[in-house]
């Protein structure tokens, strides 16, 4: 049998270089790692966030199931280990959290190209050809090499894919996994990201996939940009965000953003647009629908 695929966020990083929490960084209009969890949530049975023992009660990782550091070494290859020792016959879906330019097609290609009987299947990086292990799927058969590979001094998860019997695709996507480790990284790719063309976030692979344009989207990954009024943008905090989504409707879009953001107001006191136009809550959301959420006038 295949093993059931898990999601693990690796969120126990230090962030010396950024002198500010990478985690906590909104690149579209939520923190990161709320944004990667989501991302990585539909495609998995479980979904976890790594993070180290004294990061626990931190108020952004206390929101998310956890898998704790119980390994002395350092890097995200504790986190790799310990969640492949805690649930020994999942394969995990490994992903860092400074990944801002990933998509939801990316994951899907990986997830579709997977070879359970190999250790990993991992991306090519478009830099230097090596295996990038923070968006790779790690299978069970990796754990004691790994547990081995740790024990006789290597720290490298990099170092040990590139020893191991792996499935290593090219990255359809040069820029998808480029990581912000500084401020000024940090800086651009909030530039780069405002620049993009519409929606290009959800497209990722470059022609290999064609936009869901019929009522046979329904439920499958979709760009939707959500525009707030009244008292939704106080409780959201923001006017406008781009999210990547599975919902297949409105009525499930805003379940979906009402476990994000603390909003009071049910269903039935709002009014729901789609491009500019009054819809049911039951239409069939497409990839690149913008979606407004109407609040009484008085505010409910």
């Amino acid at each position: 049998m295949i093993p059931p695929l898990f999601g693990l966020v690796l969120a126990g990083g230090a962030s010396r270089r950024m002198q500010r929490d990478k985690a906590g960084l909104a690149y579209h209009g939520q923190p990161q790692l709320q944004w990667a969890f989501d991302l990585l949530t539909p495609f998995c049975s479980s979904t976890f966030v790594s993070v180290r023992e004294e990061q626990r009660r931190e108020p952004l990782r206390a929101r998310f199931p956890q898998i704790v550091d119980r390994n002395s070494v350092p890097g995200p290859i504790a986190g790799i280990m310990t969640a492949l020792s805690e649930h020994p016959q999942a394969a995990w879906l490994v992903l860092a959290c400074d990944l801002p330019f990933l998509t939801p097609s990316l994951l899907r290609y990986l997830i579709t190209h997977r070879e359970p009987r190999r250790s990993a299947t991992a991306y090519r990086s478009s830099h230097d050809g090596l295996p990038e292990p923070l968006c790779a799927i790690w299978e069970p058969g990796a754990r004691e090499a790994l547990r081995e590979f740790v024990a006789a001094g290597r720290h490298c998860p990099r170092k040990f894919l590139m020893g191991a019997d792996i499935l290593l695709l090219d990255l359809p996507d040069a820029h998808a996994l480029d990581n912000i480790n500084t401020t000024q990284e940090f800086a651009a790719a909030v530039d780069a990201l405002d620049t993009l063309p519409p929606f290009r976030l959800a497209a990722g692979l470059q022609g290999n996939e064609t936009q869901d344009t019929g009522d046979d989207a329904a439920g499958r990954g979709k760009t939707l940009r959500i525009r707030y009024y009244a008292v939704l943008r106080e409780q959201a905090g923001c006017h406008e965000e781009t999210i990547d989504t599975q919902a297949a409707t409105p009525a499930e879009l805003y379940a979906q953003l009402a476990r994000r953001h603390p909003f009071k107001l049910a269903p039935a006191q709002l009014k729901v647009a789609l491009n500019a136009e009054f819809s049911d809550w039951d239409t069939n959301l497409r990839h690149g629908d913008t979606v407004v959420f109407i609040p009484p006038v008085a505010g409910g």
